[in-house]
Parts: C-alpha cells; sequence; structure tokens
C-alpha cells in the first residue's frame, strides 16, 4: 500500500480510549491505536494527533450539572487531555515509536511546550507528536484545536476517528434508517448543523481549504486504508 499524504493530523475523541470500561483509560485499546499507527507510520507518512477528554471530564456538561464557571471546567478537560496523551505517548513508545507529547498549557516536567517550529521540526524527524491540553483557551473545543494545529503545521488532511462509519444524516445507534454520506462540503455540515465537529473548526478547515475525513477509527487498518486514498469514511471538503 501507498500513503496518499505525506502529513496527517488524526483527531480521537476522549471516548477513543475507554474500551471495555464506562469511564477512564483502557490500556488494551491504547495498544490497538498505537498499533493502528505504527502501520500507518512505516509509509512514511508523519503523523500528528489531537486527543479529546470525554472519558475523564467533559467541560461543558460539568460546568452545568456542578454550576462551576465554564472556564474552571474547561481548564480541568484540558488537563484530563493530558493523561490521554501520556497513556498513548506509553503505547506508542512500548511499539518503537518515538513520540512527544506538546502541550498547549505549561507542564514542563511531563511535556514539552507547543512551539510551532519544534513541532514541525519533530515531524520531520518521522517522531508522533501528539498535542493535549486543547488550544490552551476556554471555550475552544479539542475540534477546533485539530483544526488549529493541522494548519498551523501544514498537514495536507484532517482525519477524524470514531466508532462509526461516517457521518450520518442521524446516529446511526439510535436511527436505523439514518444515511450516510460518502462526500459533504463545509457549508452543508454547517447549514444542516451535523454534530461531526463544531462550526469553528469545520469554518477554520474552510477558510484554509483542508480536508475532512471521518471514519471508524476502531474497524483494524481503516486509518491505513484512509490515508492510502481508500474510499472509506466521508469526506468533507
Amino acid at each position: 500500500m501507498k500513503a496518499k499524504y505525506k502529513r496527517i493530523l488524526l483527531k480521537l475523541s476522549g471516548e477513543a480510549f475507554l474500551g471495555k470500561y464506562s469511564h477512564g483509560i483502557d490500556t488494551d485499546i491504547c495498544v490497538h491505536l498505537a498499533k493502528q499507527i505504527k502501520g500507518v507510520r512505516s509509509l512514511g507518512v508523519e503523523i500528528a494527533l489531537v486527543v479529546g477528554a470525554g472519558n475523564i471530564f467533559r467541560g461543558v456538561p460539568k460546568s452545568k450539572e456542578f454550576q462551576m464557571q465554564r472556564a474552571v471546567a474547561d481548564y480541568m478537560g484540558m488537563l484530563a487531555t493530558v493523561l490521554n496523551g501520556l497513556a498513548l505517548q506509553n503505547a506508542l513508545e512500548n511499539q518503537g515509536i518515538p513520540t512527544r507529547v506538546m502541550t498547549a498549557i505549561g507542564i514542563d516536567r511531563i511535556a514539552e511546550p507547543y512551539i510551532q517550529r519544534r513541532a514541525i521540526r519533530h515531524l520531520e524527524k518521522k517522531r508522533v507528536v501528539i498535542f493535549v491540553a486543547g488550544t490552551g483557551n476556554p471555550y475552544f473545543t479539542t475540534d477546533t484545536a485539530s483544526a488549529l494545529r493541522s494548519i498551523e503545521i501544514g498537514v495536507d488532511a484532517l482525519f477524524k476517528g470514531t466508532k462509526v462509519d461516517g457521518v450520518y444524516s442521524a446516529d446511526p445507534l439510535k436511527d436505523k434508517n439514518a444515511k450516510m454520506f460518502k462526500k459533504m462540503n463545509y457549508m452543508k455540515v454547517i447549514n444542516k448543523k451535523l454534530r461531526i465537529m463544531d462550526i469553528t473548526a469545520i469554518t477554520l478547515c474552510m477558510e484554509n481549504n483542508l480536508p475532512i475525513t471521518v471514519f471508524n477509527f476502531m474497524k483494524k487498518g481503516n486509518l491505513k486504508k484512509v490515508v492510502c486514498g481508500q474510499n472509506i469514511g466521508t469526506l468533507i471538503k
């Protein structure tokens, strides 16, 4: 198989780390994720990742549930992404893959500060780079962080790994008549208010002509297939 892209960014939600658990991090899932990433790296692809934290802490729901200030809840969510990033780094390095965790919030004992040129240099040296702590600002999601980092480091495509096969007209886990879209444009996503990524993230990608592919990351081999240009998932451009 030959890769279609030289440099990619993969966005993984916190739910991707759940596995057999309802909360927290499943180490078996981390190994599964690492093996898929290793397979793509073997094709010579430069790989960056952004991780969410929904398996540990969700800022917006928690701010309402606990009457917590939104900014405080968002910062807690950012810190939770660091836990996922470190777990994934450990799994990748156990597979023999050099990895760097770069954070938007200063935690210099355990992760490097995010610096654009340094991130690009890591990628050029074939290190996998994991971006954590979102954008470092409250009120912005990790989807927005993935779009922003993709543009900053000059990736060829943004991939969003999910538990379903692509973008549907309704939740396929609840509606058996939900229709999957193979291709969409950015404005259709915005106008239909499809919750693939937030509007800020979609707008950033649209303004910078960055294609997004939403696909089922949990199926073994899917990441390699989509990076090689096979027609799986939903392409937004």
